[in-house]
């Protein structure tokens, strides 16, 4: 079996970020020495607001160069020369808003031409999308008067005009109704069989039914990855459940991480991150991901080495 410049079987899609950072004007820093890396599949990308996850993927799909650090895509420097991966990719950014003079099938139809596709090529892609993302039926009607979510499901389908072997999509969901997030995170886990799929988000279910592999950012820094049966195993007998009453929760919640609170008619029931009981009559629960999201989130990191330029 042959192998490319990484090692790995040849035709297999591989995507690096190779120890990334980028620092704005003024010294701000949103992503700080992150490294991933990518093959088939899904990968959640999961982290709060203000995290540098959507400048994470600005950086994965060639919009933004990185202060420093390497984008490798199937062996080859994609920083200096990322025309290779700009053909083979997908991508909608968290602000998608596309033309809103013109119709999603116009949108769909000029996207389509800007990409190379022929006439009748196109035609057919566009409608096999627009019926993909459940927008056949808005297909004349302006952008303008989409709502917000239907702008997200075009936005989707723009980005896999071209059959993308690579798709880069942030906050996909935003905006979606119960039944649209549900069937836009089926869609996506169907689309990873065969490419790269990386899933910016900072709402937990939007991973943990679909994400066989969930990385965790918080301040611009990698804080955990792994499948979720693995983030979840750290946490075993360090998650509790406790009822008090609510003059109690702001004590509880200056020693401890509350993942939830849920008022009760005698007090408040809390779930609580901690090594020991937290308080008496604290029993143990199971761990979920959310507990492992905000305990990794939480979890204090060491400081960034200093560096020295001479």
């Amino acid at each position: 079996m042959t192998r490319n410049k990484t090692g790995e079987a040849e035709g297999r899609i591989v995507l690096e970020l190779v120890d990334v950072g980028k620092v704005y004007r003024g010294g701000r820093r949103a992503v700080d020495g992150l490294t991933l890396r990518l093959g088939p599949g899904l990968v959640g990308l999961l982290g709060p607001n203000g995290a540098g996850k959507s400048t994470l993927l600005r950086i994965a799909a060639t919009v933004t160069r990185p202060s420093s650090g390497r984008v490798i895509f199937d062996g080859a420097d994609a920083v200096a020369r990322p025309e290779a991966l700009r053909r083979t990719l997908g991508y909608l950014p968290q602000d998608f808003t596309g033309y809103p003079k013109l119709s999603g099938r116009e949108f769909l139809s000029y996207l389509a031409a800007v990409k190379g596709l022929s006439r009748r090529s196109a035609r057919a892609r566009v409608d096999e999308l627009l019926e993909l993302v459940n927008l056949t039926d808005a297909a004349r009607r302006p952008l303008g008067g989409y709502s917000g979510g239907m702008r997200r499901r075009i936005g989707i389908a723009q980005a896999l005009l071209a059959d993308p072997r690579v798709l880069v999509v942030d906050e996909p969901t935003a905006g979606l109704d119960p039944e649209e997030r549900v069937r836009l995170r089926n869609l996506l886990s169907d689309l990873a069989a065969d490419r790269v799929v990386l899933l910016s988000t900072h709402i937990v279910s939007d991973v943990e039914s679909v994400a066989g592999d969930i990385a965790i950012v918080a301040g611009g820094r990698l804080r955990r990855r792994g499948a979720p049966a693995d983030l979840l195993r750290p946490l075993a007998g360090r998650v509790w459940e406790v009822e008090l009453p609510p003059q109690e929760v702001p004590r509880l919640a200056a020693g401890h991480v509350l993942t939830r609170t849920l008022r009760t008619p005698t007090g408040v029931r809390a779930r609580v991150l901690a090594a020991e009981p937290p308080a008496p009559g604290a029993v143990p629960v199971t761990p979920d991901l959310e507990d492992a999201y905000l305990d990794a989130i939480h979890t204090p990191q060491p400081a960034a080495p200093t560096v020295v330029r001479r």
